[in-house]
């Protein structure tokens, strides 16, 4: 059984716990404001339109990566960009991508066979924005171990190339935010 006293104690922590919590809130909050802090998708709109059309152009030597790329780019639009994805009538901006070859260089060997790699992916982006059309090439480097079936080889080989795409995309994203930001302080 509690005292009268313990209650009236745990009651009052309490009521100043849930204060101190939203005092925080607020203050994190004003903070985020006050500073001009603005998520990438609001830099992104100076951009993009708020309907996109995205193509994805297949690579006859990789074709496996088509329909990873262009689920990849739809998501980042969806997510990123706020925007959504229309067909190529409806749209106000365009993304096409295409995947512009790799080059895999063997980094160390045992036994004669590799078994680390680096591949460079290279991927080239045209659209279409609110400023008018712009091209960027990005290349993206990534360096995988691999073992020595040809199988587990070819997966391999596959998934660096999906990686590196991935970063490229990570990339695009920084380099439309950046020139969102720049078109809105200039």
């Amino acid at each position: 059984m509690m005292t009268p006293y313990y209650e009236g104690f745990l009651k009052r922590n309490r009521q100043t716990s849930l204060i101190a919590h939203y005092a925080l809130l607020i203050v994190a909050v004003v903070l985020l404001t006050a500073c001009g802090y603005k998520p990438s998708s609001h830099a992104i709109r100076n951009v993009f339109a708020d309907t996109v059309y995205v193509e994805v152009l297949v690579d006859r030597a990789e074709p496996e990566n088509a329909p990873f790329i262009k689920d990849e780019v739809n998501r980042m639009v969806y997510t990123r960009f706020k925007g959504r994805v229309v067909k190529k009538e409806e749209a106000q901006s365009q993304i096409r991508i295409s995947y512009a070859g790799s080059t895999f260089i063997p980094l160390s060997y045992e036994n004669g066979y590799v078994t680390r790699y680096r591949a460079n992916i290279r991927v080239h982006f045209d659209m279409v924005t609110k400023e008018g059309k712009v091209k960027k090439t990005i290349s993206t480097i990534v360096e995988t171990d691999i073992q020595e079936s040809s199988v587990n080889t070819s997966a391999l080989r596959i998934e660096a190339i999906r990686l590196g795409m991935a970063k490229a995309l990570d990339e695009f994203l920084a380099y439309v935010s950046a020139k969102g930001m720049l078109k809105e302080d200039g």
